[in-house]
């Protein structure tokens, strides 16, 4: 059987349930069940669902005012049959929490007194000896999962709202960090295509990018790097005279100074260089070398 015949209209009730409530999720199971409650907590957390995990065994000796008025209680188990799911769930009911369960056996204890079933059907184990927790907590996961991400969607939850619960991995950086703090950074090297190619070199030295823009008017007509002026010296006998604009490759690669910076990585990967640009309604404002992009986990 395949676990998705079993997301039916019990499994949408739960979910709906869920979602109305006013109180958190709490989600209990012990031994490998456990551990794939803390994980489901954890992906309801990063999704918009407030939830908490709250230990079988801990639970009936003391743990039990974890739970809350409103809170919903999904306890998890293969069997639905252990010793301390048999004392925990009459504690539950009789606190009168909606409860919901995820387990193989919907004929269990726990599948009997649970308002919903969530089926995690398990026909056997991978173990060769079908004992170890193997088949069984990977279709507890998916159910979980599946859960969450139904709440997701009913809640609308967005890539914005999911760079709010992330903003320090590298995760959430990509859907928050803009080209605009990665200039900011930065100095903001420029020359004019008329500026003698000394001074070129020294803006490019002093302002420690590898790299300057060349600016007439506030706009960006050209780019020059340190790629730039070996190839000058290889070619040139002597730079007197010489100015940015003879060196310059016009109209370089640019992005908009408050796009978001992952796009200024991929046009950076697909181009081959190293720095990129920035501007705002046409006027200059910066660049982003790939030296930020890796110091702030983009790559």
């Amino acid at each position: 059987m395949h676990l998705a015949d079993l997301v039916n209209e019990e499994f949408a009730e739960a979910v709906e349930t869920i979602y109305k409530s006013k109180g958190r999720v709490v989600i209990t199971g012990i031994g490998k069940s456990a551990n794939i409650a803390t994980k489901i907590v954890a992906t309801l957390n990063s999704t918009g669902t407030p939830a908490i995990f709250m230990h079988a065994a801990d639970a009936i000796h003391g743990d039990l005012g974890t739970i809350l008025k409103d809170d919903v209680v999904i306890c998890i188990s293969k069997s639905g049959n252990t010793p301390e799911i048999k004392v925990l769930v009459p504690l539950i009911k009789g606190r009168g929490n909606t409860l919901v369960a995820i387990t193989s056996n919907r004929e269990s204890f726990l599948g009997v007194q649970a308002n919903y079933v969530l089926h995690a059907y398990a026909e056997k184990e991978a173990c060769p000896n079908n004992l170890a927790p193997t088949t069984s907590t990977t279709a507890q996961l998916v159910i979980g999962d599946a859960l969450a991400m139904a709440l997701l969607d009913l809640r609308g939850f967005s890539s914005k709202d999911f760079a709010r619960f992330h903003p320090g991995g590298s995760l959430g950086k990509k859907l928050y960090l803009r080209v605009s703090d990665l200039t900011s950074l930065n100095e903001c090297p420029q020359v004019h295509p008329d500026t003698d190619v000394k001074k070129v070199i020294i803006e490019i030295s002093e302002k420690l990018l590898g790299v300057t823009a060349v600016v007439e008017d506030q706009k960006i007509v050209g780019i020059i790097t340190d790629g730039d002026l070996r190839r000058m010296l290889t070619k040139e006998d002597s730079i007197k005279g010489l100015t940015a604009r003879d060196i310059m490759s016009a109209n370089p690669k640019r992005i908009n100074n408050d796009a978001m910076a992952v796009e200024a990585m991929e046009i950076m990967d697909k181009h081959g260089i190293t720095q990129i640009l920035a501007e705002e309604n046409g006027v200059y404002c910066g660049v982003v070398h790939i030296h930020n992009l890796t110091k702030e986990g983009i790559i």
